[in-house]
């Protein structure tokens, strides 16, 4: 059986303000090994033989993403985000609906240079199967506090991290759900943080798929470090 259209979205139009990046210089841009943080991220979805293609949303103001050049095994074009990254998204997913007749899409982070196939691979074989989708995500494994609010914050409770699971990119979702799920969240004034948070208002129940620690979201000045160290070794698949 023929796979569906799947299309990649790669959400880029914000400035990664905790990363503290150079004035002028987004952190998606910020680079890795002498290439920016964006290209690694977009080649590794384009590296997959079932995606089809990769859309990269850019603020209006973006005068850097036309510069690049992706060594990508499918076409790699771009479209304008919004005001935040749900209104980004829900741009893209009208853009790829239309240009490139998606049925599916990835949603993946400019910040996540290190995705590996072998992770993205169990994305795409659970995902599909299931009528919600599915996202990559980790089991929370770290003791987790509540604070007052305060800086320094005092702790105030501890937290059960039964069941609970850290999100990560992709995330994988028949793209008429995800478009619609995005546009009611947009419209009742409550932008989800991701993509996976409008599928779940809208009544839907995405998989959990384990992902990776090494498909970490570089959001720290010391990531970038860990993340070079990653690339350079390029042992990972």
């Amino acid at each position: 059986m023929a796979l569906p259209r799947i299309h990649a979205i790669v959400p880029a139009a914000g400035q990664g303000l905790r990363l503290a990046s150079r004035p002028g210089l987004p952190k998606q841009y910020r680079p890795l090994l002498g290439r920016p943080m964006l290209q690694w991220s977009v080649e590794r979805l384009a590296a997959h033989h079932a995606v089809r293609g990769v859309t990269v949303v850019v603020a209006p103001d973006d005068s850097a993403f036309a510069r690049l050049e992706f060594d990508a095994e499918c076409p790699v074009d771009w479209t304008e985000g919004g005001d935040t990254r749900a209104h980004s998204v829900l741009n893209a997913l009208e853009y790829v609906r239309q240009a490139h007749r998606a049925d599916w899409v990835l949603v993946h982070d400019a910040a996540r240079p290190c995705l590996g196939m072998e992770e993205l691979n169990r994305l795409l074989d659970a995902g599909l199967r299931a009528p919600a989708g599915a996202i990559l995500a980790l089991p929370v494994s770290d003791t987790l506090k509540r604070g007052d609010g305060a800086s320094p914050a005092a702790i105030v409770a501890t937290q059960s991290r039964d069941d609970l699971w850290a999100a990560q990119t992709p995330q994988l979702f028949p793209a008429g759900l995800l478009h619609q799920a995005l546009s009611d969240q947009l419209q009742a004034g409550k932008p989800p943080t991701d993509e996976a948070g409008a599928m779940e208002a809208g009544g839907h129940h995405p998989l959990l798929v384990p992902g990776a620690t090494t498909n970490f979201k570089v959001t720290w000045p010391g990531d970038l470090l860990l993340a070079e160290a990653l690339l350079r070794r390029r042992s990972w698949s």
